[in-house]
């Protein structure tokens, strides 16, 4: 089973790799943007050749493929520095963005989600749900203007932009967190309303269990799966999600030298970047069918 899934994993990140290799190449030649406008065709010329854009098109990408399992991701064309290296500079810094954002959004989401469904049709219910809404309707970059305009501008409470400190990561954390916040909320409430109707949970009350009691041990557990699978993805939309973030903050991290990569059409580094945040979502997809194995008995058996 593992087997299987690693294959399919290596299949999707060779077909991401092709096709973003080829895509990129439908924005122009970059060679334009790196010589002054009046350079003349010789001058064109040279540089495309040192750059190795005027081989074949079947042999640089061969040359690509043949460079992937052993990391070499070729040179940046506009930071003249191996691309692994130029993402390994930015890299740490999209971590730890994405890390607090997913720290918001658990210690917001599941509180929530074992609330609202605690609390079924009364008012705490709906008031969770209200935000559930706000959250899935609102686009993230609305959400960190809106935030600095409060917490920076007016109460001089956070800084605006900037990395390096913990105020500096508050603001872009919970931009990034929001809508993760109200899809794990919802499908938690879902999920728990479900299980709290089984006749195990019967069971357990009949016994005398308290009602938290009873959600947290014999509920909550039963209901994880379908969060498990959310959050796993939502993990890989933390870190593609942050590039509209890291835009909105000045965040240093791989968001922003993805759009300052497509600018200035650095085709490695547009490839490289996009081979990052596809390999993120298939290890994290990767990990989550793994851990069914771990939280559901039936799939042990099964498998």
């Amino acid at each position: 089973m593992v087997l299987g899934r690693v294959a399919g994993a290596l299949l999707v990140l060779l077909c991401t790799a092709t096709v973003s290799f080829f895509l990129v190449r439908l924005s122009g030649d970059p060679v334009k943007l790196l010589l002054p406008p009046d350079a003349t065709a010789h001058q064109e010329a040279v540089l495309r050749g040192s750059l190795g854009l005027d081989r074949p098109l079947v042999t640089q990408y061969l040359d690509y493929l043949w460079g992937l399992p052993r990391l070499d991701l070729g040179s940046s064309l506009f930071y003249h520095q191996p691309v692994k290296d130029v993402l390994a500079d930015r890299l740490p810094a999209t971590l730890q963005l994405a890390a607090g954002a997913l720290v918001v959004t658990l210690a917001v989401a599941l509180p929530a989600g074992v609330i609202a469904a605690m609390r079924r049709g009364r008012a705490t219910d709906r008031g969770v749900m209200t935000g559930v809404l706000l959250g899935q309707s609102t686009p993230p970059f609305w959400v960190g203007i809106l935030l600095i305009l409060v917490f920076a501008v007016g109460l001089h409470a956070l800084p605006a932009s900037g990395y390096g400190t913990f105020a500096n990561l508050v603001l872009p954390s919970i931009t990034l967190s929001v809508y993760s916040v109200a899809v794990i909320a919802r499908l938690l409430r879902s999920s728990l309303i479900d299980v709290l109707a089984a006749d195990h949970i019967r069971t357990a009350r009949a016994k005398g269990f308290g009602p938290l009691k009873v959600v947290l041990t014999h509920g909550l557990r039963n209901a994880s799966l379908p969060v498990v699978t959310v959050i796993g993805l939502e993990v890989g939309s933390l870190l593609g999600g942050a590039i509209l973030t890291e835009q909105v903050f000045s965040w240093p991290g791989v968001g922003q030298l993805t759009i300052e990569a497509i600018s200035h059409r650095d085709f490695p580094l547009v490839q490289a970047a996009v081979l990052f945040f596809a390999a993120t979502f298939v290890v994290v997809n990767l990990l989550v069918d793994l851990s069914y194995r771990l939280l559901d008995p039936r799939v042990r058996a099964s498998s």
